[in-house]
């Protein structure tokens, strides 16, 4: 073989090498800081979720809905454990930052999120590896959690109650 063709061989395989190594530690890093989400909501055009329902005149006997205030595990290793929902959101995830953590394999650092828009509690799932589920269903879009209605994240269960 030629010296040409193997200072091309050479330095064909350490460009490969570098392109491995950098795979590697963007897939690291990602896993460590999380990725930039962007919003589902942006995505997948639902104006519904957000539209602000009109009343008419003719609603004065319907009865007030209970709203929820606090976030109760059901199952999983924080079982009982309750948090009030006092701001517009709440993160889940396995990262020291979240406000419920989930230290569970299942679960991804950043999770998922709670979000208070008019009047309802929104979950959405932030691309996590495994999903998030509302009442057995995949969370896809951000979907409207009803009271006592369970949300699971990898093996933990939660539910909003008054």
């Amino acid at each position: 073989m030629s010296e040409l063709a193997l200072f091309l061989v050479r330095t064909g395989f350490l460009v490969l090498l570098w392109v491995f190594v950098f795979s590697i530690i963007s897939v690291i890093r990602a896993d460590l800081f999380g990725q930039k989400v962007v919003s589902r909501v942006a995505q997948a055009n639902v104006p519904a979720v957000f539209s602000t329902p009109t009343s008419s005149s003719s609603d004065t006997t319907k009865q007030p809905e209970l709203k929820a205030t606090k976030l109760v595990v059901t199952e999983g290793e924080k079982a009982g454990t309750e948090i009030a929902l006092s701001g517009r959101q709440l993160t889940i995830g396995r990262a020291g930052d979240s406000d419920l953590i989930v230290d569970d394999e299942y679960a991804s650092t950043h999770h998922a999120k709670l979000v208070f828009i008019n009047g309802d509690w929104l979950i959405q799932d932030l691309d996590s590896t495994n999903g998030t589920f509302l009442d057995g269903q995949k969370v896809g879009t951000p979907m409207t959690v009803s009271m006592n209605t369970q949300v699971r994240v990898g093996q933990t269960t939660f539910e909003l109650r008054a």
